[in-house]
């Protein structure tokens, strides 16, 4: 009885291991089929839900932001939500680079804590991945002044056409 009981144990076993790789509890991998994610839709729900934390002035860099700005003036155009934002994705997680501009007087700890609850719930609720870590490049802080020199470039430039 011990070698049968061996046996199946051993089965059972081998069972359990070549499962192991698959997550059955996993909403993306399931008896009936399987899900796949873009890592552009990933790359839009962080966006999104980046920029909906306080004391977020923009994403990406300078050049992102100025290209940015140009082709939201477009008629037509759709603001491009995913930039700033870099994904890597794999099966059942992802991890998440974003590039962002917070604004002046805000603690940049403390938004980007807010980003990364924000932007891990977002992407977790929205597609069932798992991210295993948000990455934040704070590049520049926007000041108050910086607006008031933007309106004054952008009125010269139109008096330039006149």
């Amino acid at each position: 009885m011990p070698a049968n009981t061996d046996s199946s144990t051993s089965s059972t076993t081998s069972a359990s291991t070549a499962n192991a790789g698959q997550d059955i509890n996993s909403p993306l991998v399931t008896d009936k089929g399987n899900t796949t994610i873009a890592e552009n839709v990933v790359a839009k729900l962080a966006g999104i839900a980046a920029r909906e934390v306080p004391g977020v002035f923009g994403m990406g860099n300078a050049a992102r932001r100025a290209f940015d700005t140009l082709t939201d003036r477009i008629p037509g155009s759709q603001t491009n939500v995913s930039g700033g934002v870099s994904v890597e994705k794999g099966e059942k997680q992802t991890a998440i680079d974003l590039t962002i501009v917070v604004e002046y007087g805000t603690s940049i700890v403390d938004v980007a804590e807010a980003i990364r609850r924000n932007v891990i719930r977002a992407v977790e609720q929205g597609t069932g991945l798992q991210v295993v870590e948000v990455n934040i490049d704070v590049t520049d802080v926007h000041l108050p002044d910086d607006d008031n020199d933007d309106d004054q470039k952008k009125s010269d430039s139109t008096n330039e056409l006149s």
